[in-house]
């Protein structure tokens, strides 16, 4: 079995001109799973109160791994240095193949664009705006966008389509898929600092969406139609949303240690759809494990 980069492979497949139907299996491959890092099995996440946690985390230990990111080689080595690993991550992979797959031949401009796109993690997908704040046009955006998607940089996580919503936001949200890169790229280089900082949030949300979707590819399961958010134009929002055998399981997310039931007050945007709701959990920095009603449960990040 051989396992290619997603730069290698997305120039494999601008080169092949027959179909490879029934002779090749794609499985997207990102950074360490908390699971792998800790040598345990690893089942694809669903909500659960038999879910226990493996260790205590605190704020200080999930802003630690926050900080590092998952790349093998920071997990590997603790004195590695993230300000000049991931400098020369941007610098052979990002700039190189990044830019020679997509033709891109202002660098300054680009590395603008990767900059940007990180601070923006967690939060819904604005290209006009994006494409403005560094002097692009929205075509070049969205193009250079999809190079970062395609080679796995980035994760769009679609809003849930339903034909009886009439009201939800149509833009998909930003996730980038390693956090150590979001942020080298935001310029972050203290955890304490980032730990309290506006972006704490986003980077929180960030990382427990990135490792749920982990646990799904790791197990060499699709992830395209499995995943979604719900926003509409009241405000309510639901973070993120797994569809197992036809029903729904909402869960937030929030870097609190006890967000309590105020947390789950959008669930019952879901009984409006012609779905079966499943348990639905709130992912946070508890210690234990916390039934917050019949139906939802409050789960620390370390049960996964």
């Amino acid at each position: 079995m051989y396992y290619l980069t997603g730069s290698q492979m997305f120039r494999l497949m601008k080169d092949v001109s027959e179909s490879l139907a029934g002779r090749v299996g794609i499985i997207q491959l990102y950074g360490f799973s908390r699971a792998e890092v800790s040598g345990k099995d690893e089942k694809p996440f669903l909500p659960s109160e038999d879910l226990n946690p493996k260790l205590v985390e605190t704020i200080t230990t999930v802003f630690d791994k926050i900080y590092r990111g998952s790349m093998p080689l920071m997990i590997v080595d603790k004195e590695l240095n993230p300000e000049a690993f991931f400098g020369e991550y941007v610098q052979t992979y990002l700039e190189r193949d990044i830019r020679e797959l997509g033709e891109i031949r202002n660098e300054r401009k680009f590395i603008q664009f990767l900059s940007c796109v990180a601070v923006r993690t967690g939060q819904e997908l604005n290209l006009s705006d994006m494409a403005k704040d560094i002097g692009i046009d929205s075509k070049t955006a969205d193009s250079w966008l999809s190079l970062l998607v395609t080679t796995g940089i980035v994760y769009l996580l679609q809003p849930y389509s339903g034909n009886v919503i009439k009201r939800i936001v149509k833009r998909p949200k930003l996730y980038m898929m390693d956090t150590g890169l979001a942020c080298y790229l935001g310029m972050w280089n203290n955890p304490r600092a980032l730990e309290v900082s506006a972006m704490s949030g986003q980077l929180f949300e960030t990382y427990v969406v990135s490792e749920i979707i982990k646990t799904y590819t790791n197990n060499g399961i699709d992830v395209r139609s499995r995943f979604s958010y719900y926003r509409d134009n009241n405000g309510k929002e639901i973070d993120l949303i797994i569809q197992e055998n036809d029903r729904l399981y909402p869960i937030e997310i929030k870097k609190s240690s006890d967000p309590g039931k105020d947390a789950i007050k959008n669930f019952s945007v879901l009984s409006s759809l012609d779905k079966s709701i499943g348990k639905a959990a709130v992912i946070c920095l508890s210690p234990i494990t916390v039934p917050l009603d019949s139906q939802t449960v409050q789960l620390p990040i370390s049960v996964m």
